[in-house]
């Protein structure tokens, strides 16, 4: 199913008497959500991801625009006839019934010529219960459960009645590491077996990008970018999208473009073509660096992090805006580090060119 946000905004009144503005949770925010993929929406906290959920599943009026679910203009339809399946960040599940009972539930509630057979709704529970894998567990109450287990019960009960839209809010947030893993690989897995058109919302930068099709980096209510995950990691439009993506985050400097030289502080790291002189932000993936005794980029090592296939260079620079620099490189290749200096080489598709005013992405041509 294809859903289609056009103009979409929410706009919250401000109910204080100090005479504060109202708040712009989502402003104008027109999207396509192609049938059968999983969009993630990814920014920090408030910046209107969830807000559109609630928008989309009808939780919440938008105060503009409106939602299309293929040719369906369903704007102004009520939660339960749009045929959406939601999940949350705490589990809401049914302390008092059994694994079973809570996926059966949606389907109890059905009515009319949707209603269903006792043995329907019983084959239909299976069916879901053996989507996340707790076939075992339909007898046990969700305290008798782990967290991972009671997160697949509750993706089971928005899954049992198929719905058009899955709806995912943060639904790893309450999982430790090792859970968080193994549970998105099996949301990626179920959604691909389903094909359900699907919108996941977290702040976690390398969960969305590991299980969507599609990302859209969310901040103030507006999207700053909209694109394959990966694309949108090597080519982000503005500095916040570049700095907001990335485990570790990119390295930012403060530089300048001057007679066709890109400059961190004083080090002269690439001669370029196509842009101006002028004062930029510099931003390199940790992955950029390239260990060189006679690299361009000069940084006082602070000490190296050995993370087994990998080493992770800490050292610092004066151009630095942030209060580390932080390289990445293949442990095959380290050395023994043994003075105060660490020289390195960027690599030029690693680098980002920022405006210093605006902050939007500069193109640049390596000569």
């Amino acid at each position: 199913m294809k859903v289609v946000l056009q103009n979409l905004s929410k706009v919250f009144p401000n109910r204080s008497k100090k005479g504060l503005a109202d708040v712009i949770a989502v402003n104008d925010f027109t999207f396509e959500i192609p049938d059968g993929k999983l969009v993630g929406l990814l920014g920090p906290s408030g910046c209107g991801k969830s807000t559109t959920l609630n928008l989309i599943c009808g939780l919440q009026t938008p105060t503009g625009g409106k939602i299309f679910f293929g040719d369906d203009d369903v704007t102004n339809l009520p939660p339960e006839n749009r045929g959406v399946g939601l999940v949350f960040q705490n589990y809401a599940l049914y302390p008092h019934l059994s694994v079973q009972q809570n996926i059966l539930f949606p389907l109890q509630n059905l009515k009319g010529a949707d209603k269903l057979s006792k043995s329907e709704m019983l084959a239909k529970a299976r069916e879901a219960a053996g989507l996340v894998q707790i076939d075992e567990l339909m007898s046990r109450k969700p305290s008798e459960l782990s967290g991972g287990q009671q997160q697949r019960v509750a993706i089971a009960r928005a899954l049992v009645k198929m719905p058009r839209i899955l709806l995912l809010d943060e639904p790893l947030s309450n999982l430790d590491a090792r859970l968080r893993l193994q549970t998105r690989e099996e949301l990626r897995r179920i959604q691909r077996e389903t094909r359900i058109t699907t919108v996941f919302v977290t702040h976690d930068q390398e969960e969305a990008m590991s299980i969507s099709d599609i990302i859209v980096v969310m901040r103030s209510g507006v999207a700053e970018q909209i694109g394959e995950p990966q694309e949108v990691y090597d080519n982000p439009v503005n500095l916040f999208v570049a700095k907001f993506l990335g485990s570790p985050p990119i390295n930012v400097f403060s530089g300048k473009v001057a007679d066709g030289s890109l400059f961190i502080g004083e080090d002269a790291v690439l001669n370029i073509s196509g842009v101006q002189n002028q004062e930029v932000f510099v931003g390199v993936r940790p992955e950029g660096f390239v260990l060189d005794k006679a690299g361009p980029l000069r940084c006082k090592l602070s000490r190296v992090e050995v993370m087994g296939r990998d080493v992770s260079i800490i050292s610092t620079h004066g151009a630095s805006v942030n209060p580390i620099v932080r390289s990445i490189i293949n442990a095959e290749s380290a050395e023994n580090f043994s003075t105060a200096e660490v020289r390195f080489a960027v690599k030029p598709a690693k680098v980002f060119v920022f405006n210093k005013e605006t902050e939007e992405r500069v193109f640049f041509e390596v000569r």
